[in-house]
């Protein structure tokens, strides 16, 4: 396994020498040496993506498509060699790890057969002797910045459309899980994806940034991290004229009425909430409950909550690791003390764990919260359940609305025509109705509001990374 950055085929080393401490974050030890790089590698991997263009655009979709299975064939037999090395760098369970190759190698199976898909139109003229064509292209070059919560998962979400519609590519991973991403590419290379058409970088995120917003060879950038650095790229993008996709993040709420099985919502709302220990875009944060149901659920959680296990996720009954980084877990304390100080009660949880080593947190159930409570209004990116109550299916949309974000939210119901009340009054651009994992290979994920724009996955990925050329054909 080569954990180098990758530019036009090569494995190379930064061009000014810079290196970069890869901390396993259950021990706080450093466990690999990585390149880190700047503006001039960032320049040279756009060249080999504009160089390498042409001859990958030129391929029928069938072709493109064959080396996309060959990607997810390589990616499913090889999960157990590669889910160590997401565990080590990011800290999530092994399980997990292993669990999010299968869904890398279901993105490149998914857009193997999409880009089949892309299909143009004709359009009837309103005069005799035109015709008119609409004909879908690739955008061309795709820069890819992507966050650590998902080291792998993330880069082939959006890799595995742009491949498929004819795109190449440079992606710069998050600097603290390069080694998901450096993995990725090496199956990806040694399954036959051609020089140039997959790049990957690693380096200071403000300069290699800047140098690729600032490039007009990068026709599109498509980002997920904080809605903070997404403002700055969109700024930087403005001068270029570049095209963006955002995902940015959320707050997501879940209403739970009481006419819901209360030890099936508790046992599915834990399930979704400390996955990843919290660190999910679209994890659930906001457990807002009918009243008369407060309380079961509240028992159910907790009995839920006992039997979750912290540690080093590399052992298989762990299942909740340490945060990926001191920051986050200080984060998560400053967001609980400060709903303890305005009088939310912890019912499990609500301090770290008796473990010497690592950035572990205990996962953490929290009631009577109310919005002028960080955890009420903010988004944590943690192992921390916020649970407040509502009476009125008014009430409940109406708090689970009061956010500036819009990436996904969640409602528990047996009955059809309140589910179809929420799920149409929930201004959010993925809503799970009885399911608290809805994201998947073959829908659209993406957000509203300040959740961002543009999609991933499904048919809307591929049309993401293609331009529809418009052409009207006189005739003699």
């Amino acid at each position: 396994m080569q954990y180098k950055m990758l530019i036009d085929g090569q494995w190379l080393d930064a061009a000014d020498g810079g290196r970069w401490q890869v901390v396993n974050p259950a021990s706080e030890k450093t466990i690999a040496d990585v390149p880190y790089g700047g503006a001039e590698d960032a320049a040279k991997a756009i060249a080999a993506a504009q160089d390498a263009l042409p001859a990958w655009q030129a391929l029928t979709a069938y072709e493109r498509g064959a080396i996309l299975r060959d990607i997810a064939d390589a990616l499913r037999s090889r999960a157990d060699e590669l889910a160590p090395i997401m565990t080590a760098e990011c800290g999530k369970p092994i399980g997990e790890a292993r669990g999010e190759w299968g869904a890398c190698a279901d993105l490149f199976d998914w857009f193997a057969e999409e880009g089949k898909r892309a299909y143009g139109r004709t359009i009837p003229a309103r005069k005799a002797g035109k015709r008119l064509l609409v004909i879908p292209q690739p955008v061309g070059v795709v820069a890819t910045i992507t966050a650590w919560n998902f080291p792998a998962y993330l880069l082939a979400r959006k890799w595995a459309g742009a491949l498929a519609a004819g795109c190449t590519i440079v992606g710069r991973p998050s600097e603290l899980t390069p080694m998901s991403a450096m993995a990725l590419v090496n199956v990806m290379q040694e399954a036959g994806i051609p020089p140039g058409v997959v790049n990957l970088i690693n380096g200071d995120p403000q300069i290699m940034g800047a140098a690729i917003m600032r490039d007009p060879r990068v026709r599109k950038v498509s980002f997920t991290g904080s809605q903070r650095v997404g403002q700055i790229l969109m700024r930087q993008a403005a001068d270029g004229i570049k095209k963006l996709g955002m995902e940015l993040g959320g707050s997501a709420p879940v209403l739970i009425f009481a006419d819901a099985d209360m030890e099936w919502a508790a046992a599915q709302g834990v399930m979704a909430k400390f996955r990843n220990n919290g660190q999910v875009c679209i994890s659930p944060t906001r457990f807002y409950v009918e009243q008369p149901a407060l309380e079961d659920f509240l028992d159910a959680v907790k009995i839920e909550t006992e039997k979750l296990v912290v540690g080093d996720g590399m052992h298989e009954t762990v299942t909740n690791g340490p945060m990926v980084s001191r920051a986050g877990r200080d984060k998560v304390e400053r967001f609980v003390a400060d709903a303890v100080s305005k009088r939310a009660a912890v019912v499990a949880g609500g301090a770290r764990p008796d473990i010497e080593k690592g950035y572990f947190y205990q996962p953490t159930v929290l009631t009577d919260v109310t919005s002028d409570m960080q955890i009420g209004c903010d988004e944590v990116f943690g192992p921390v359940m916020a649970v407040s109550t509502f009476e009125t299916v008014d009430e409940a949309l109406r708090l689970a609305n009061d956010t500036p974000f819009g990436l996904a939210g969640y409602v528990m119901t047996k009955d059809l025509s309140t589910a179809t009340r929420v799920y149409e009054g929930l201004e959010f651009g993925i809503v799970g109705v009885n399911d608290m994992v809805p994201a998947t290979a073959e829908a659209p994920f993406g957000g509203a509001k300040t959740s961002g724009f543009g999609r991933e996955g499904s048919q809307e990925g591929l049309y993401e990374y293609m331009d529809q050329k418009f052409v009207s054909i006189g005739l003699e």
